[in-house]
């Protein structure tokens, strides 16, 4: 197994049956192709396209997205989820764009923020049009089941090993195609559940798939079960307007606008009595999953007169929006779920 024979199969399988129609895969524009890679981190292309074309109109340029404030930005990410990628991708375009130019080099790129050494090898190789290797989830499995590698590639030790392999099968002749078409590969035939080995350029010569071990591999980890923690959401209502917050730029969904979210029941009695609130009866209660636990959120809904406003909007640091404007300018998809199951008012009193 020479590894011109796996990269000239896999071309010949691309340049007939690889996605070549994707919009971030324009020749002179590394920046298109930055956006493309940051929103691909742990997010599947069908999601992406649904959000590419419009980040890209309202940012067409390094240095439109690098000159915005981070409050144009969130809209445009919001519901996409992992938003510190969002905010290393505006970071790192507000320096790209004082640079006046974009990194040449595999080290310039790693140097920004939220680009490691396998988006920087993207970059490089799709962005670029130079040599670069990337090892995203898609590689590591056509890597691992081609190989039979049984290890665990969590552990830096066998993902260098993994990269080593990958480095030596990377051609520099047609260097940004090859890097498509594993990705292709990964993402269209070789899949993580129910492989198409019988469409895959590489079936006679993959160990795993001569094994029968192609649904075994990579090798996963037992996943732990993930620990389920409870809050109220706080839907505190006057008119058509609720009390949003905007949450810290750091942590989870930072920089977005949420309804107040209470861990402590102590700290929810706290605002009752401080403000003389009632909840009303409200059924509602939304589950939402991270990657680290799963959050059960229980509305508590209240109606606060007019006069009231502007003394919440002060001490619980927020401001009245109605749900549209709140999703204009940014909420995660929890809290859009939370909209759209909100009873009405008259089914309450």
């Amino acid at each position: 197994m020479h590894d011109f024979s796996f990269s000239d199969a896999l071309l010949t399988w691309y340049d007939q049956h690889g996605r070549h129609d994707l919009p971030w895969q324009v020749a002179d524009d590394p920046y298109k192709v930055w956006v493309s890679e940051i929103m691909l981190q742990q997010t599947q292309v069908k999601t992406v396209l649904q959000y590419f074309d419009r980040f890209i109109e309202r940012f067409p340029t390094v240095e439109t997205l690098g000159q915005a404030s981070w409050d144009d930005v969130a809209p445009y990410w919001a519901g996409l989820g992992y938003y510190a990628r969002a905010r290393n991708l505006h970071k790192a375009a507000a320096i790209v764009s004082q640079q006046g130019k974009f990194p040449e080099t595999l080290e310039q790129w790693i140097e920004l923020p939220g680009i490691g050494p396998s988006t920087a090898g993207a970059l490089m190789s799709l962005g670029l049009r130079q040599y670069g290797v990337i090892m995203d989830g898609n590689v590591k499995r056509v890597l691992a089941r081609f190989f039979a590698i049984e290890d665990d590639l969590s552990k830096p030790v066998h993902e260098r090993a993994l990269w080593n392999i990958a480095e030596q099968l990377c051609p520099h002749e047609r260097n940004h195609d090859y890097t498509q078409a594993i990705m292709d590969l990964g993402a269209t035939v070789c899949t993580p559940k129910k492989p198409l080995c019988l469409y895959c350029p590489m079936q006679q010569h993959c160990q795993a798939y001569q094994q029968g071990l192609e649904q075994q591999l990579p090798f996963k980890k037992a996943k732990k079960p993930v620990p389920v923690k409870t809050a109220d959401v706080l839907l505190i209502q006057s008119g058509d307007e609720w009390l949003w917050q905007q949450r810290e730029s750091h942590g989870l969904w930072g920089g977005l606008y949420c309804l107040p979210i209470i861990e402590q029941a102590t700290e929810l009695q706290q605002i009752e009595r401080h403000f003389k609130l009632q909840a009303q009866v409200s059924s509602v209660q939304i589950n939402h999953s991270f990657t680290h636990f799963t959050w059960l959120l229980h509305e508590k809904l209240f109606h606060v007169e007019h006069d009231q406003k502007e003394q919440l909007s002060i001490e619980l640091g927020g401001i009245w929006l109605n749900p549209a404007a709140a999703i204009a300018k940014g909420v995660p998809t929890a809290m859009k779920k939370l909209i759209t199951a909100k009873p009405k008012a008259e089914d309450i009193k």
